[in-house]
């Protein structure tokens, strides 16, 4: 799990304001919403790295085109009880076959961790107050889980040799 200071993450929102006939700057690493990406994704550069923050009332599976084009997907944890980014991580990585960067932001706890990586996301923005240290400790107190997950999709009765 890779963990996120916003200090130092080169992805950036556009900075202005962009309504519905603004379209935001091609610029690498910019991290648009899904209104700006709509509005800007016929004309933007190929190669250009792009990021894209949805928030978790969106359906991951209207973007199953873009996703070859996109190096990271940001999705929001507007409240750490509200689990609807976990479902949609899951079908990126798993349905979807998405490749790139998946991360959890907004009200990430600690407690989060190991349900985030399990359901596929690979980076985390803690919110403010939660400990880093605290965090990777999460991630090692069950090593191993009986239902399948992202990464082994059987479950344990199949995995372990009788």
């Amino acid at each position: 799990m890779k963990f996120i200071q916003a200090s130092q993450d080169p992805w950036r929102a556009p900075v202005g304001e962009f309504g519905p006939h603004a379209v935001p700057p091609a610029a690498a690493h910019s991290l648009l919403t899904l209104e700006q990406w709509l509005a800007v994704r016929d004309t933007w550069p190929e190669g250009l790295p792009v990021g894209l923050t949805l928030v978790n009332t969106a359906t991951v599976e209207d973007l199953a085109d873009d996703l070859p084009r996109l190096a990271l997907v940001t999705l929001q944890f507007p409240k750490w009880i509200d689990g609807r980014a976990y479902s949609q991580a899951r079908l990126l990585r798993v349905r979807l076959r998405y490749l790139g960067e998946v991360r959890a932001a907004g009200d990430v706890v600690v407690d989060m961790l190991p349900l985030l990586q399990r359901t596929g996301f690979d980076a985390v923005q803690l919110r403010d107050g939660q400990s880093e240290a605290s965090a990777r400790r999460a991630l090692q107190i069950v090593t191993e889980h009986y239902q399948g997950d992202v990464h082994k999709t059987r479950p344990l009765f199949s995995r372990v040799p009788s």
